[in-house]
C-alpha cells in the first residue's frame, strides 16, 4: 500500500498528541495515512499493553487512517540499533510514504528523542540498496521519502513550520480521549495512580499549545513541526492563508 504520510510514534498516543490533526487534514484532502507505533507502551504507569492497543485501534478509527500497525519494540529500552533500524526501514519500505513524521527531536520523555533519531536513520538508510529487507519472503524494494518532519510534543521547541487544524481540532481532541486509560475521563471508574499526563490540566495543555502555534499563523490552532531539511516552494501562494 503506497501511503503519502506515515506518522511515527514511539508510544501509542504520541501521534494522536503530536500530529493527529494534520492527518486529518491530510485526510480529507484525498490523502492516503497512515500510523506506526514502535512499543505498546507497556510500561505506562496506567492501563495495559492490551488497554492500549485497544485503544489505538479506537484512535485509529476515529482518525480514519489506512493502517496501524505496532513494531513491538521494548518501552524504555529499545535502541538506534541494527535490529530496529531494519524493523523501521522495512516499514517504510512496506508502505512508501513520501513524508514521515516523527516524535520530537528532545522531549521530557527519553524515548522521544531516540524514537526520533532511530526513525530519522532508518528514512535515511531505506533508500540504500544495498540493505536487503522482505515481507513475507518478498524482497523489498530501496525507498527514499522527501521529507521527515519532527512533531512537537511536551517541550516546546520553535517550529520550522505549522499547519492550520482549527478545522480538525475536535476529531484530534475525540481521537487523543480514546485512549481512556491515560488521560483525564470523568466517567471512569479506576482506581488507578494519577500520572503527569491524566489530569485535565495536562490535555487544558494540549489545547493551550494548539492556540498558541495557531496564533502564529493567525488561526485558531495549529500544529508545529521541526525540519531539518531547508523547505522551498514554487509559488508565493503556498504562504497564502485562508482566514475565516
Amino acid at each position: 500500500m503506497k501511503l503519502h504520510i506515515l506518522a511515527f510514534g514511539v508510544h501509542p498516543d504520541d501521534v494522536e498528541l503530536g500530529c493527529s490533526g494534520t492527518l486529518l487534514a491530510a485526510i480529507e484532502e484525498g490523502k492516503k495515512v497512515g500510523i506506526v507505533d514502535l512499543t505498546r507502551g507497556e510500561l505506562g504507569t496506567r492501563g495495559t499493553a492490551e488497554t492500549r492497543k485497544q485503544e489505538a485501534a479506537r484512535a485509529a478509527e476515529i482518525l480514519g487512517v489506512q493502517v496501524r500497525e505496532n513494531l513491538g519494540m521494548a518501552d524504555g529500552f529499545f535502541q538506534n540499533d541494527e535490529t530496529n533500524l531494519r524493523k523501521v526501514i522495512t516499514a517504510i519500505r512496506k508502505y512508501k510514504p513520501d513524508i514521515i513524521l516523527a516524535n520530537a527531536v528532545e522531549d521530557r520523555h527519553p524515548d522521544h528523542g531516540r524514537s526520533a533519531k532511530l526513525v530519522a536513520d532508518a528514512a535515511f538508510l531505506c533508500g540504500l540498496r544495498k540493505i536487503e529487507t522482505s515481507v513475507d519472503g518478498v524482497a523489498q524494494e530501496p525507498w527514499k521519502p522527501s521529507y521527515v518532519f519532527h512533531y512537537i510534543q511536551d517541550r516546546f521547541i520553535a517550529p520550522s513550520f505549522v499547519v492550520d487544524i482549527t478545522k480538525h481540532f475536535d476529531k484530534k481532541m475525540e481521537s487523543v480521549l480514546a485512549y481512556t486509560t491515560q488521560f483525564y475521563n470523568p466517567d471512569a471508574t479506576n482506581d488507578e495512580p494519577q500520572t503527569y499526563i491524566s489530569s485535565n490540566q495536562f490535555l487544558e495543555t494540549v489545547k493551550a499549545r494548539a492556540l498558541m502555534l495557531g496564533k502564529r499563523i493567525g488561526v485558531s490552532y495549529a500544529e508545529g513541526y521541526l525540519s531539518e531539511k531547508t523547505i522551498g516552494v514554487n509559488s508565493f501562494d503556498a504562504f497564502i492563508q485562508q482566514i475565516t
